[in-house]
């Protein structure tokens, strides 16, 4: 019996040991799996950001030019000459952009869970800019959209000579650039939209800098 009860303890013993070393296979191949779409997933995020970062980029000197331009516009003296660089001017001005951020490879990270990211800062930072200050800027860009078609289309509608949309804008009647005038008006309000419209793609900008640097460490590590 003595010699029955020791085998029985070493094929159970054999067993669990079997088991354990299983598991442990299992545990690592999982891991390796999550490690692999880790990288994988990151690298489509980074694709992306690279992508979104560009776009930003040109945005943000559009909107460089057009508060450029508009210093230069209202520090005109309309009432005396009208300067022939003002059509090239009024186009940086009058004009607007659109943004929306690309985020298939998130939208896939998020439906495997956000938590297959392993750096806690680089969770909250990719939702900060998906969920958070990527509408932010697309909001930014349709403000400015926004002023376009409810405030210069009516004027352009009565008054334009040649429009070509992010180039010039060549008007018939300039008067309405002197102080107190509807477009003079129109354009210092739209220099404050501007400005905080660039104010926003720099902050958005900033922040897809710091993923990419993040993610960087995390592919290289």
């Amino acid at each position: 019996m003595g010699k029955y009860f020791k085998y029985a303890i070493g094929e159970i013993l054999l067993v669990v040991i079997g088991i354990l070393i299983a598991l442990q296979i299992n545990n690592w191949n999982e891991n390796r799996k999550n490690e692999t779409f880790e990288n994988e997933i990151l690298t489509q995020i980074r694709a992306n950001l690279i992508k979104d970062k560009l776009v930003l980029n040109n945005y943000t000197t559009n909107a460089e030019n057009a508060v450029s331009s508009l210093d230069k516009i209202l520090a005109e003296d309309s009432s005396i000459t009208i300067n022939d660089s003002i059509k090239y001017w009024l186009g940086d001005v009058v004009r607007f952009d659109r943004f929306r951020a690309l985020t298939n490879a998130y939208e896939v990270l998020k439906s495997k869970g956000i938590d297959k990211i392993s750096n806690n800062q680089l969770q909250f930072l990719l939702g900060m800019y998906y969920d958070d200050q990527a509408v932010a800027a697309n909001i930014a860009c349709y403000d400015l959209e926004k002023m376009f078609n409810n405030d210069w289309i009516p004027i352009l509608k009565k008054n334009v000579v040649t429009h070509n949309f992010g180039k010039l804008v060549d008007l018939q009647d300039y008067s309405e650039l002197k102080i107190g005038g509807e477009i003079r008006n129109l354009l210092i309000l739209n220099r404050d939209n501007w400005s905080g419209s660039n104010g926003r793609l720099i902050k958005v900008s900033t922040l897809i800098d710091r993923i990419i640097e993040i993610i960087n460490n995390e592919l290289n590590d």
